[in-house]
């Protein structure tokens, strides 16, 4: 199963306020594992940028004028994308100003409803306690020593690792190895003929005494002063 973390960096917090996005990290994951592979691009938004956005990912106008317009990797970034679903923090964000984009150059919007929401999964999961991505690090010791400002691939990155602890993060994995190593051993004993059933529990066996066994007990019986054993 093929899922793409992704994050965005803008200018603002609305994209109808004429705020654009000025840069987009994707990480892949394949069956909840990271391949290694990611997209990553800074993106000039053709505007100016607020000094409150550039507080938070250190992103100047300047800097970003040097790079291409989102007209002019929007392809590659679809291409990357594919029609697989998206883990986002927060997916009403990006995916407003994603599809924001996609709108101004005549490109087809991304359906919303492939994003996989980690905050709404967060707050399921922890009622009441914070859900920002910092909080969920933390709560799951994941390294932070990196995020100094905000960054589309290494909040990506950081996401993913958020994503499989909120699925069940190691254990997660070991249940499902469990599951398939017990899967082959009952096929491996329903080959060799064994009395497994189908439920995993094996099938009950007589116990009777030996004639031995029976003829040692006889004798100890035989030491002890009305035994109870013998008793009507």
């Amino acid at each position: 199963m093929r899922e793409i973390v992704l994050d965005t960096e803008t200018t603002g917090l609305d994209p109808k306020s004429g705020n654009r996005i000025v840069e987009i990290g994707c990480v892949e994951l394949l069956n909840h594992v990271p391949t290694g592979a990611v997209y990553h691009q800074y993106i000039n938004p053709e505007r100016d940028m607020p000094a409150e956005a550039e507080r938070v990912h250190g992103l100047s106008a300047e800097f970003l004028s040097g790079h291409p317009v989102f007209a002019d990797i929007a392809e590659a970034f679809v291409e990357f994308v594919g029609d697989s679903p998206l883990v986002i923090h927060n997916a009403a964000f990006d995916m407003g100003f994603i599809n924001a984009e996609l709108d101004l150059i005549g490109m087809t919007p991304i359906d919303k409803s492939r994003a996989i929401d980690t905050v709404t999964m967060a707050r399921r999961k922890f009622p009441g306690a914070q859900a920002s991505l910092d909080a969920l690090c933390r709560r799951f010791g994941i390294d932070l020593t990196d995020r100094q400002l905000h960054g589309a691939l290494l909040d990506a990155q950081l996401l993913a690792s958020v994503y499989l602890e909120l699925l069940g993060g190691r254990q997660h994995g070991m249940d499902l190895a469990a599951n398939a190593a017990g899967k082959e051993a009952q096929a491996g004993n329903a080959e060799a003929g064994s009395s497994i059933a189908a439920s995993g529990r094996r099938a009950p066996r007589e116990h009777a005494a030996s004639s031995e066994e029976l003829a040692r007990h006889a004798e100890f019986l035989g030491k002890i002063k009305d035994p109870i054993w013998l008793r009507a």
